[in-house]
């Protein structure tokens, strides 16, 4: 990340309130009731294979999935979720599901979303997919959206590490390595998807798309994707 990038995300998280940041944290948590440890993406494939087998290729994959797949995907979304275009978004949310699985992830996780956070906070309770579900959220909430991508995109590549340092196995630290090093690329796709629209979403993740159609096979397995 350059120096502006960062000095401009760091005014926006010093500006941030203290109970917006805490929602965020409580909502992007391990602990809020999601189900996502039980969903590794299409990396237990990747891994099953030998293409992933330490710490350098995990942060390889997990780089190209932030920049080339379900995670810029996943900022536009939000960002078309939050800017009202929830039934444009949500379509598009499903039918950029390369498989079944991935469909799955994504909606079981988004419906885990809405149910919790409608319950605490009075959000709507409507069911969509998980980015669009956060998206829609945001905007309900007055939270601010280019922090929350950045935290979001964290968050879905921590549960990621997780599942490669139980699978691998990886150390935790080495693990811990791993997601701090892509701190800067989950700060810099929610600073460039800034004025742009659905119209820009696209996916060129293919060996990701086809470990996740390739999961649905496997045997033996840990994870439900």
């Amino acid at each position: 990340m350059d120096a502006p990038t960062v000095m401009t995300t760091a005014i926006r998280c010093t500006h941030m309130r203290t109970a917006d940041l805490l929602t965020l944290q409580q909502w992007l948590s391990p602990a809020y009731p999601l189900g996502s440890f039980a969903y590794s993406h299409g990396l237990e494939a990747e891994i099953a294979q030998g293409r992933v087998a330490d710490a350098a290729s995990l942060a390889d994959w997990l780089s190209g999935v932030l920049t080339f797949g379900a995670g810029r995907c996943d900022a536009l979304l939000i960002r078309g979720a939050a800017g009202g275009a929830l039934a444009q978004s949500d379509a598009l949310a499903r039918a950029l599901a390369p498989s079944a699985e991935r469909l799955k992830e994504t909606l079981d996780q988004g419906v885990a979303f809405q149910r919790t956070t409608a319950a605490i906070w009075g959000t709507d309770p409507s069911p969509y997919p998980l980015p669009v579900a956060f998206g829609h959220a945001l905007t309900q909430q007055d939270l601010p959206l280019t922090p929350a991508i950045a935290l979001y995109l964290q968050a879905f590549a921590s549960n990621l590490v997780s599942c490669a340092v139980r699978l691998v196995p990886l150390g935790q630290t080495e693990g811990q390595t791993v997601l701090a090093g892509l701190a800067s690329l989950c700060a810099v796709i929610a600073q460039d998807t800034e004025g742009q629209s659905l119209d820009d979403i696209g996916s060129s993740a293919f060996l990701a798309d086809i470990a996740s159609m390739q999961h649905e096979t496997l045997s033996p397995r840990v994870f439900l994707t």
